[in-house]
């Protein structure tokens, strides 16, 4: 059976140019970074090069880039490291309620420390409203945390308002673009951030490495010790042959933005279209024009998610809920709940599918066909409810 993949916001396959880029260190250049004769020093250019990748499309210095294992680490770093090293400047966090759990559970280990948080909740479309951040904002705030496009609907946060709220106050801005990057021009300057994270693996990179971007005379304190890699920032040896998938990748995704959202939104289009003319019953999740270009979330009232998942898998094609499993059972996304409310259909019937490398349109409109059969099995069930 031909598989279709509609999974890309949860990872994505590694680019066939990134392997290329990352085979050499991978076999010839072995070295560890830190040692000082010839092996350890080209390992070390690969390391310098890719950081001046990267630096180079998010316009700034290469020293601002610190390499992490992944997307994760370098929320938790940003959060947790920046606390630490600042918590004679105020122990209040501002962030929002449809964040990333690598951000929501950081944010919970700070209260178990004793800072303060504050979630900021969101609209229907998922967007935080601005004025609830400035009420939010106190002199003692000393960090905002702000997704910059939701990994579940695709909505873009006003990161860049914020940010430039914030140049007259103590607090920083860091933003999650661990979903946003390949869709959304990341230069700093036009952002008005001062840390950023990226995972490689969203953007056909490989798995367990990404990047923090910290402006200069920005100050986080690790939490891994060891060696002084990473300007003392992250100990540990590191994963060169990742790192040069990562900065592959990232140039990749950004040099081909425009295209590849292009291509997106017409996928969306096609998709939504084929369910219309279906005679489906569906909404649209997320902002109708403020949002990430590849992800499509879709709330079919009348399904039971799992049910849904399982039959779209048999029937090749792989989506998501964007939901927890607990306990054997799909509880609803905690983004979903926080712009629909608690325990409301279309927080619990919404499956996301998001598109990548290797999808055409054709694909795309199978997909939705076949959407569009399993659903009309379980609408026609029971009357359509608004």
């Amino acid at each position: 059976m031909e598989r279709i993949y509609l999974d890309h916001a949860a990872t994505s396959p590694l680019h066939p140019d990134t392997l290329e880029a990352m085979m050499p260190y991978l076999t010839e250049v072995f070295g560890n970074p830190s040692s000082i004769h010839h092996t350890g020093r080209r390992a070390r250019q690969a390391l310098d090069e890719a950081r001046a990748v990267i630096a180079t499309e998010l316009n700034v210095a290469p020293s601002t880039i610190l390499f992490t294992g992944g997307g994760t680490e370098a929320d938790n770093l940003a959060l947790l490291g920046y606390a630490e090293a600042n918590q004679h400047k105020g122990r209040h966090i501002i962030t929002s309620k449809v964040e990333h759990h690598a951000v929501m559970h950081a944010c919970k280990q700070l209260e178990q420390l004793g800072y303060e948080v504050t979630y900021l909740p969101v609209d229907q479309t998922g967007k935080i409203r601005i004025e609830d951040f400035y009420a939010a904002l106190r002199p003692d705030t000393v960090l905002v945390s702000l997704m910059l496009g939701n990994n579940e609907v695709g909505t873009l946060q006003p990161v860049q308002e914020v940010g430039l709220s914030l140049r007259d106050h103590q607090a920083v801005l860091h933003t999650d673009a661990i979903q946003a990057a390949g869709s959304v021009d990341l230069s700093i300057h036009q952002l008005q951030v001062d840390m950023l994270s990226v995972s490689a693996h969203k953007l056909n990179g490989p798995k367990g490495v990404g990047f923090l971007y910290v402006a200069e005379g920005i100050t986080v304190a690790p939490y891994s010790f060891g060696g002084e890699q990473e300007r003392k920032r992250r100990a540990g040896t590191e994963n060169v042959a990742g790192i040069k998938g990562l900065a592959e990748s990232f140039r990749r995704a950004c040099q081909e933005r425009v295209e590849k959202n292009e291509q997106y939104n017409s996928y969306a289009e096609q998709f939504s279209a084929i369910l219309k003319q279906q005679g489906i019953d569906f909404y649209i999740n997320g902002h109708s024009t403020e949002k990430l270009a590849h992800i499509l979330n879709l709330s079919f009232p009348n399904v039971n998610v799992e049910s849904m998942l399982v039959n779209l898998d048999l029937a090749g094609i792989e989506a998501s809920s964007g939901s927890a499993c607990t306990a054997g059972s799909i509880e609803p996304s905690h983004v979903l709940t926080a712009m629909f409310g608690e325990g409301t259909e279309r927080a619990k019937t919404a499956i996301r599918y998001s598109f990548g490398l290797g999808n055409d349109l054709s694909e795309i409109e199978k997909a939705a066909y076949e959407t569009a059969k399993i659903v009309k099995r379980f609408q026609q069930q029971q009357p359509f409810i608004v």
